[in-house]
């Protein structure tokens, strides 16, 4: 029966689309171009309809973000170390108890990671991908710009403003180009081609002049904000330096500060410029009131103590990072992390250095491992240049070859498209590559499909007679579609579509019509002579009578006690089911159905445990596979899926092995330790149950 797809009879535009820049676009934005797609088929062995499949082009705004983020995380631990270096104590002379005690208190162990506001990392662009606006109408594109420049913040928008206007003004250009073309294929002279006035244009424009109004307006707005939190915090600083001079009940000064604390910490952000001479002001002041007023020792050593555990949680939030899979979003927490370190303050001299120490060395390790995953980042994009640029040199080898034939155009298209796909499976390349890699492969493609373009249009009137060809091939095909001589009739319909695959591409627009009126012929009548022998043959009858005595067998069976011997009876009793052909086509249902149930009724029976159970159940599931072709390509397709989560199960006990080291001697790290213990067996559990998924698959695809 011929049930394939249209060999194909036509000429379609393959070339990737010219990359445009839009009319008004400041910002750097990389193309979205599209590689039209070409569908391969056995009969259209003359036809080129050919589509390039769409390469993404936003890789070097990722690859950017990548290198940033590696400078971050290079940096984030000597920082740390800096801030704490920088950190004094300043005692008073009034007694050594005194001036011990006090001194301790007075001491603020500032963890910086990273600097504060100024320096903090955005990872906004790396975990929350665009909006993809390409496939947008113009009107849609404005719609949308008008309804995010009215409802969202002006700098929460910013690149998907960038994108939309240059999307829409490389659509504008194009449809312009298009409306040119046009003009000068009715007779005119293209050079006097004059546009109409474009509403949607002067609409974007518009809604363009209202979002930089507005974020004009934002920008001075958030200044502004900054200073008064500046004097505000300056205030806060100069009341606490008053407190030191108060001669008032300790309890109400205490208060007093700790609502001061609480003032300068509900603050907002201040420029950038005073955040370090701020912060190192507002330190001082604090170490100024410990050192100078005569706080109660009991009130002062609680605080001490609530700040410790306050700092314990961290450490241990800090090394829970460890078992994050994603290596940018630890070191994204673990900025949070310093940042609350910073506003935590002192804790008892006797526990100061090893809390430090036990959140720096998880620190270091967090960071280490971020560092890690932007090196091998580095490597993976010099290998995806490599193997790019591989591609590339075969694409341009078969632009630059004699191409003479459809067949060879054929040929040569399928080759190209697959050098397309393996582009899409490579990556990224390093960031001073990435663009000029992907001209290069762009430039080659779009010389061998426009080489193919010519060909095809010097041929305009070779296609025509393959249509009066094919026309008179559907003819005799529908003239044999009732016939009831089978075998004759096979032969014959067999030799008209070999004949049609021979027969080259037709016009474009007739292409499509005329496969479907071919190919419904030839389905009318294989599909009467099956449904003819599935009724006749005997032999469906005999294997239905033997089916039928499996399932008795089956339902009469009692696995009894003896688990090993119940199994290799189901075992037996699977294999002999599979040796049996097919049974007429209005029993197979009702038959497979009942096999089926009786099957799992004896595995529940069986003591076995859940993994023999799984097995067995999907070894009657591959049995059952080989005799319906469409459950036969389901399983083939669950190996790949399979193997995919073999990979990536083993991929898990690797990282989690390596992590047990990490975890600092306690109580609460050994129960860490023992979770991942569990996740190791029971990854290794599963990775046994797929791996023999996987050999059933295999041994029923070598026995087909």
């Amino acid at each position: 029966m011929m049930t394939t797809k249209n060999p194909g009879d036509s000429v379609h535009d393959e070339q990737f689309d010219g990359t445009e820049k839009a009319a008004e676009s400041t910002q750097e934005t990389n193309d979205a171009e599209a590689l039209p797609v070409m569908p391969a088929d056995d009969l259209r062995t003359g036809d080129d309809e050919t589509r390039m499949e769409t390469i993404e082009a936003d890789e070097t705004e990722v690859a950017e973000q990548s290198e940033e983020q590696t400078a971050t995380a290079e940096d984030a631990e000597e920082q740390a170390a800096t801030a704490e270096q920088t950190e004094e104590i300043t005692a008073t002379a009034e007694n050594a108890e005194e001036q011990a005690a006090t001194a301790e208190q007075g001491k603020e162990e500032t963890v910086v990671a990273e600097r504060a506001e100024e320096e903090s990392v955005n990872y906004d662009e790396i975990e929350l991908p665009p909006v993809d606006y390409s496939g947008f109408s113009r009107k849609d594109l404005v719609e949308t710009l008008a309804l995010i420049v009215e409802n969202r913040p002006p700098a929460e928008i910013i690149d998907d403003v960038a994108r939309i206007k240059e999307f829409f003004y490389k659509k504008t250009k194009a449809e312009f180009n298009e409306k040119r073309l046009n003009f000068a294929k009715e007779g005119g002279n293209i050079e006097d081609y004059k546009s109409e006035p474009d509403e949607l244009e002067n609409r974007i424009k518009g809604i363009l002049e209202t979002y930089r109004n507005r974020r004009s307006d934002f920008n001075r707005i958030q200044e502004s904000e900054k200073q008064d939190n500046l004097r505000r915090k300056l205030e806060i600083i100069e009341q606490i330096k008053d407190l030191v001079n108060r001669e008032e009940a300790i309890n109400k000064t205490f208060q007093e500060f700790r609502n001061l604390q609480s003032a300068w910490h509900n603050t907002g952000i201040v420029p950038q410029t005073a955040v370090k001479d701020l912060w190192e002001n507002y330190h001082h002041s604090v170490e100024m009131f410990y050192d100078y007023i005569k706080i109660n020792r009991e009130l002062r050593d609680l605080d001490l103590r609530k700040n410790l555990e306050s700092k314990i949680v961290l450490c241990e939030k800090a090394e829970e990072l460890l078992m994050e899979p994603n290596a940018v979003t630890a070191f994204k927490l673990l900025q949070d992390y310093h940042n609350q370190w910073r506003e935590i303050g002192p804790v008892p001299h006797e526990n100061k250095n090893d809390v430090w120490e036990r959140f720096r060395e998880a620190t270091t390790k967090v960071n280490k491992r971020h560092h890690e995953y932007f090196e091998k980042q580095k490597d993976d994009q010099k290998k995806n240049l490599d193997a790019k640029t591989a591609l590339c040199e075969k694409v341009e080898e078969i632009a630059a070859g004699e191409i003479l034939t459809f067949a060879d155009f054929k040929e040569k298209s399928d080759a190209i498209l697959e050098c397309q796909k393996l582009w899409k499976t490579i990556g990224f390349a390093p960031k001073k590559h990435n663009n000029k890699i992907y001209q290069r492969f762009r430039t080659a493609c779009d010389s061998f499909f426009e080489k193919k373009r010519t060909f095809f249009a010097d041929s305009k009137e070779i296609q025509v007679k393959n249509l009066q060809i094919k026309t008179e091939l559907c003819l005799k095909a529908e003239a044999l579609q009732e016939s009831t001589d089978w075998k004759e009739t096979s032969e014959m319909l067999i030799r008209l579509q070999k004949e049609w695959k021979e027969t080259g591409p037709v016009p474009k627009k007739y292409s499509e019509k005329i496969w479907k009126r071919f190919r419904k012929a030839c389905d009318t009548f294989f599909t009467r002579k099956s449904e003819y022998f599935a009724g006749r043959d005997t032999s469906y009858e005999d294997n239905l009578k033997s089916k039928l005595a499996i399932i008795e067998e089956l339902e009469a069976f009692d696995p009894g006690d003896d688990m090993k011997a119940g199994f290799e009876k189901l075992k037996d009793i699977q294999k002999r089911w599979t040796e049996i052909g097919y049974v007429p086509f209005n029993r197979k249902e009702e038959i497979a159905w009942r096999y089926k149930e009786a099957l799992n009724k004896k595995f529940d029976k069986l003591k076995l445990d859940d993994e023999d159970k799984n097995i067995l159940r999907y070894r009657s599931k591959v049995d059952n596979a080989r005799s319906n072709p469409r459950a036969a390509s389901k399983v083939r397709n669950e190996r790949e899926k399979f193997y995919s989560r073999i990979k990536q199960l083993e991929s898990d006990i690797v990282l989690w092995e390596n992590n047990i080291g990490f975890f600092a001697k306690s109580a609460k790290a050994d129960t860490m330790i023992k979770e991942v213990e569990e996740k190791i067996a029971e990854a290794k559990r599963n990775i046994k149950i797929l791996e023999e998924k996987v050999k059933l698959i295999d041994n029923s695809m070598y026995e087909d």
